[in-house]
């Protein structure tokens, strides 16, 4: 019978490495503890005497649960108002290892994790295992239940998206955030000028028609007339100015964008196109079926 002490010895050993592992699969660190727990209880339950690699063999399931795990997200019923944007080191508040918390922000910031949710779980996992922790592919092809040539291909359609995403580090993250936040707050406020100075000077603003006919039921509380197409900065900013009371800064799609969500319930989501600190277009949605399609989660102050 195996030595529980000596067994957790072992495995505590190893949890550095686990829970960097989970957590840039997962991008959160409740989930990421999650699963080096129940690999810890699949450890306690299963005759791993005859292994010679430990490590290699808690990695291994370490990722199948976080494979498990990113497979039900995409299966569950979409709830785009999660409070679930990949958890950032920085925003725990409990007690990190020291050891764990170096090893876990070595690249992976928030903006990563965003492109990384955008991946398919397999190309997730691929990409993980073989750009950060060097596993080889004959390695990781049992895992994803692909041969190597197929997770080699995983790994490298990953790496096109991961590396062409417009959203490549965590200062284009934060920059598209203030812009976001500055325009709602001027619209907001009634701030013409404000608005003006986030808008660029050939900003195109497109509407479906659930917004135009949502902001036509509004007029009568003051709401001012919404096109399905407005051009030019001036215009824009004459749309939209009072018009942002109740929108919040939100995840669309990956991109920073905002989300109007009376009691909850999402009504409008706006996307942004941001190039050199000034917003090019805003796209506006609120077409029911559409709004289902998006990947909204609101982004905390």
């Amino acid at each position: 019978m195996v030595d529980n002490n000596w067994l957790a010895e072992r495995f505590e050993a190893q949890t550095t490495h686990l829970r960097a592992v989970a957590y840039r699969m997962l991008g959160s660190m409740t989930e990421a503890e999650d699963a080096v727990q129940e690999a810890w209880l699949r450890l306690t339950r299963s005759e791993t005497s005859a292994v010679e690699n430990l490590g290699g063999w808690l990695t291994t399931v370490v990722a199948r649960i976080c494979l498990d795990m990113l497979r039900s997200r995409k299966s569950l019923p979409e709830e785009p108002l999660s409070s679930d944007v990949p958890e950032s080191i920085a925003s725990r508040k409990d007690a990190i290892q020291p050891e764990t918390e170096m090893l876990m922000a070595d690249s992976v910031g928030l903006a990563l994790l965003v492109v990384l949710e955008t991946l398919s779980p397999a190309e997730r996992v691929a990409f993980v295992l073989h750009d950060m922790f060097d596993l080889p592919f004959d390695e990781i092809a049992p895992i994803v239940g692909r041969s190597p040539t197929a997770a080699r291909q995983l790994a490298s359609r990953a790496r096109r998206r991961v590396h062409g995403a417009s959203a490549v580090s965590d200062a284009d993250f934060t920059r598209q955030r203030e812009v976001v936040d500055a325009f709602l707050a001027a619209s907001r406020g009634g701030d013409f000028g404000a608005l003006l100075a986030v808008l660029d000077p050939e900003v195109v603003l497109r509407a479906d028609s659930a917004a135009v006919q949502t902001a036509a039921a509004n007029r009568g509380r003051g709401a001012p007339e919404l096109s399905s197409e407005v051009r030019g900065a001036r215009a824009v900013a004459d749309t939209f100015k009072g018009r942002a009371g109740a929108a919040q800064s939100a995840l669309v799609n990956g991109a920073v964008g905002a989300v109007w969500a009376p009691g909850g319930q999402p009504r409008a989501a706006l996307s942004f196109n941001i190039q050199h600190g000034k917003i090019v277009e805003i796209e506006i949605v609120a077409d029911p079926a559409r709004l289902h399609e998006l990947d909204i989660a609101v982004l905390s102050d």
